[in-house]
């Protein structure tokens, strides 16, 4: 073989391991993060989260979210204090921890036991003590991206997005007791404007996903929408005999959305929250309209929720992430020891 032949195949070869390795680097690789909510609800609960956060501190994730209610509704008071307090705990975390808010925090502050707040005015401390950056809490960094960097939703600096191995990760400002509406023409007017910014900030997340090919979508919130309020007559049948509810629902613009969105990208999507303190794993976003006859409704088979451990348990979930697994999300529970019923302190 002459030189110059030697010379081209070793430069076809040489292309091809640069090619290959660089396939490699940009596959993503499986990771895990921590899912916590619902805590700190009385004392014995505060002695919990130590261990709940020490058991997390100690595990191999990439990084921790919190979803919403760090304290109890009406027997805590909702005082700048106790919310810087919270942060502090945050910021101890070993690993990132991004957080977002719940009722108990703000939209349920104006009961008397709670402070008697204004919840729009609690809703501005959050923003100003827990959303100041463009990082997570934790003694980790987690850079993310804010709606408030839109001048359009500046105020909105709690919801939160970051890409991480080929998903993309949302964070919706929810609260649980219907979202803030309902109470009087104030808080009507706060959930307007917000569903409107939290709808804007869902169809963009999912544009992002879209956009970048990514492997699937996590919306995480502290609410807990009531999927089971629309679902089609005859899949649940202990629920076809449960009451209406009283008041309109402050999440049905929310639900619809989300539907629409969830099935025009085709991939899993995995929809974290607490609020109902039930945990549990399945599938109950449906299709919307009337089945035919004999028919139940079709589920969204991409769509998966999770509701996290919540008070009185004090135990974390791990889900795994890996882009190259059809279904992205693995589950694993994570039973703090020592936070079992009954276990001595």
């Amino acid at each position: 073989m002459s030189a110059s032949k030697e010379f081209c195949s070793f430069a076809l070869r040489a292309a091809a391991c640069i090619a290959l390795l660089a396939g490699c680097a940009a596959t993503p690789t499986r990771f895990d993060f921590a899912l916590i909510g619902d805590q700190q609800y009385d004392a014995a609960s505060e002695t919990q989260f130590v261990r709940l956060m020490d058991d997390i501190d100690r595990a191999e994730v990439d990084f921790v979210v919190h979803l919403g209610d760090f304290k109890a509704g009406e027997p805590m008071r909702c005082d700048d204090g106790l919310y810087r307090s919270r942060r502090e705990q945050f910021d101890a975390s070993r690993h990132p921890l991004v957080y977002t808010p719940g009722d108990n925090e703000w939209s349920d502050c104006h009961e008397p036991k709670a402070g008697g707040y204004v919840p729009s005015e609690r809703l501005a401390k959050l923003r100003e003590i827990f959303f100041s950056g463009s990082s997570s809490l934790g003694r980790q960094k987690l850079p993310v991206e804010s709606q408030g960097e839109d001048a359009r939703y500046s105020k909105f600096r709690e919801n939160l997005r970051w890409e991480r191995g080929g998903v993309l990760f949302v964070t919706i400002n929810m609260p649980g007791d219907n979202n803030n509406l309902g109470r009087t023409p104030d808080d009507d007017a706060e959930y307007r404007e917000r569903d409107a910014a939290n709808l804007a900030w869902l169809r963009g997340s999912f544009e992002v996903a879209k956009r970048n090919r990514l492997a699937a979508v996590a919306l995480f919130t502290q609410a807990n929408p009531h999927f089971e309020r629309i679902y089609p007559r005859g899949r649940v049948r202990a629920l076809e005999i449960a009451p209406p509810p009283q008041r309109a629902s402050g999440f049905a613009g929310f639900l619809s959305a989300l539907e629409t969105e969830v099935l025009a990208y085709g991939k899993p999507v995995l929809f974290l929250h607490g609020d109902t303190h039930y945990f549990r794993i399945d599938k109950p976003l449906f299709r919307a309209g009337v089945p035919a006859p004999g028919e139940r409704g079709r589920q969204i088979e991409n769509f998966t929720r999770v509701e996290v451990f919540g008070f009185p348990e004090a135990h974390w979930l791990r889900i795994g992430v890996d882009p190259a697994s059809p279904a992205v999300f693995s589950f694993r529970e994570q039973v703090v020891p020592q936070n079992r019923w009954g276990s001595t302190p």
